[in-house]
């Protein structure tokens, strides 16, 4: 028979012999009855075409259950499903060419809830991919960086968090088994960036970005790596100019932020720093959440 689960004495969910059953919070969306994924992880990869080789290597190493990709700069049509399905990973894609694209890989069958922000067109940066997977809904998010504090990118990427929040509000509830991951482009706190002071201001670390992550917070999140891991110097990011990586200069901007019933299973968060190293890295490392069965 069911058996209820609680978070803060509030009942979350029904668990199954078949896995959490819940009533989807997306419109048009479909219950899932299924196994919540054990591994759940996101990556920047800067370039597929370019990363591929390296994705399929980690992918056969580390076998996640769920990979939220961002950047993968290419259009839904050269994405390369093909690869990936021979490792056991269906896809989906919101692609785009040269620039921005994220897609959603599960070892589960996917369903795609949206691919754009309510009032977006066609042409609209992909910046978005929601589906439900393995009784979750998975959020990927590629925030836009911003280039410049006070340019018209920044007002863009602050305006599109705005929107962003605005629909998770319509559209979900912390309550739900939810998980929001990606490459965010915001360092929210001093330990997640190597010279504070020197970033300070600065694009990814300025009052503003940094008061959107706390909104999300805020709004029922929470920071999965920061469950059990509290020292700085746990980065994500490196430039690849000026030897960044070697001298240890680099930010957290890439964050996996889970519901509280999906937190109160999360075991272990991982940053796969060794990926940042070797031949064609992405200036970014995988971030990896171990849940609880």
């Amino acid at each position: 028979m069911p058996i209820r689960g609680d978070i803060d004495g509030h009942p979350v969910c029904a668990l199954t012999e078949y896995g959490y059953r819940r009533p989807s919070p997306w419109r048009g969306a479909p219950a899932a009855v299924t196994v919540v994924p054990v591994k759940i992880a996101t990556w920047n990869v800067n370039s597929i075409r370019t990363r591929l080789p390296r994705l399929l290597a980690w992918l056969e190493r580390r076998r996640p259950d769920v990979v939220c990709l961002q950047e993968i700069k290419v259009t839904d049509d050269l994405f390369p499903n093909a690869e990936l399905e021979a490792l056991g990973y269906r896809a989906l894609v919101a692609g785009q060419q040269t620039y921005n694209g994220v897609a959603i890989l599960s070892r589960a069958s996917a369903t795609e809830l949206a691919r754009t922000l309510p009032g977006e067109g066609e042409d609209a940066q992909r910046r978005l991919l929601v589906a439900a997977v393995g009784g979750l809904r998975v959020v990927n998010v590629y925030g836009p960086n911003g280039q410049e504090v006070g340019s018209d990118k920044y007002a863009y990427k602050l305006d599109w968090y705005r929107r962003f929040r605005a629909f998770l509000e319509a559209s979900a509830s912390p309550a739900e088994p939810l998980v929001v991951c990606g490459d965010l482009n915001i360092a929210p706190e001093d330990r997640d960036v190597w010279d504070p002071e020197k970033w300070r201001g600065q694009i990814m670390f300025s009052d503003p970005e940094r008061a959107v992550f706390r909104d999300l917070v805020a709004w029922g999140l929470r920071d999965s790596l920061r469950l059990r891991r509290e020292e700085g110097g746990l980065f994500t990011w490196w430039d690849y100019r000026a030897g960044a990586f070697h001298r240890g200069w680099g930010l957290r901007i890439d964050h996996i932020l889970l519901a509280p019933a999906v937190a109160a299973r999360c075991t272990l968060v991982e940053i796969d720093r060794d990926e940042r190293k070797g031949p064609k890295p992405s200036d970014h490392a995988p971030v990896v959440a171990t849940l609880a069965d």
